[in-house]
């Protein structure tokens, strides 16, 4: 049914990073700009979220050069997920293995910096699964291209050529990004997500990685999910 399958990484292929790693992160990233004490609203700000007008506010509340200052800071965020996945903080989802019975080729699309993409994927040994995997460049122009701009979904697509797709995400950003890129979405319903209300219709809504067997899949994961049922 489809060509491709895009996937997200955090919350849908690993497990997310906690706030609290990435706040320390942001505040690591203060001090290493040369600012010792921080307002923690200005740190909760830079650790997740941020857009471009509100990171020069604050860039220029500390008199810090945005550019500079971002570089700082998404090398450190970076850093710091990659240690949180060596250290056995962050791993893989039990049903990743069900993406080898996917009948289509396969990427991966996100928000997170390229580098952390890569060298969380390359450390679980899940990057050979995976055809393209985009993630931001370390610049402030990546933040207005996160999701739910098609930017990066386009561009895995077109790497893919892919004529159909779906992309499979935990976010309603997620969602939005596949209607502007024009393609169906599966919204995954991980524990963290299980009473989640979204304001926007995924093409689908599924459990687990399994199901996506059912969708664009070309055999059974295995003959022991029927008795679970």
């Amino acid at each position: 049914m489809y060509d491709a399958v895009v996937l997200d990484k955090d919350g849908v292929l690993v497990g997310r990073t906690s706030f609290d790693t990435l706040r320390e992160a942001a505040w690591d990233a203060f001090v290493s700009a040369g600012v010792e004490d921080p307002d923690l609203a200005h740190v909760d700000d830079v650790a997740v979220g941020v857009d471009p007008a509100t990171l020069a506010t604050i860039c220029e509340r500390y008199a810090l050069d945005p550019t500079e200052f971002w570089r700082i800071r998404d090398e450190v965020a970076s850093a710091a997920q990659i240690a949180a996945a060596r250290q056995g903080q962050k791993t893989p989802y039990e049903d990743v293995d069900a993406l080898r019975y996917l009948d289509a080729s396969l990427g991966v699309v996100s928000s997170n910096q390229q580098a952390t993409v890569d060298a969380v994927l390359d450390h679980f040994g899940l990057s050979d699964r995976f055809e393209v995997t985009y993630g931001r460049e370390p610049s402030i122009a990546s933040l207005s291209r996160k999701k739910p701009s098609p930017y990066y979904l386009e561009r895995a697509l077109d790497a893919l050529d892919a004529e159909t797709a779906v992309f499979v995400g935990d976010n309603e950003s997620d969602i939005r990004a596949a209607d502007n890129a024009g393609i169906d979405s599966a919204f995954i319903r991980r524990p963290h997500r299980r009473s989640t209300e979204l304001t926007c219709q995924p093409t689908y809504e599924i459990d687990d990685l399994h199901d996506l067997v059912s969708i664009c899949g070309r055999a059974p994961v295995d003959d022991s999910r029927e008795d679970e049922t």
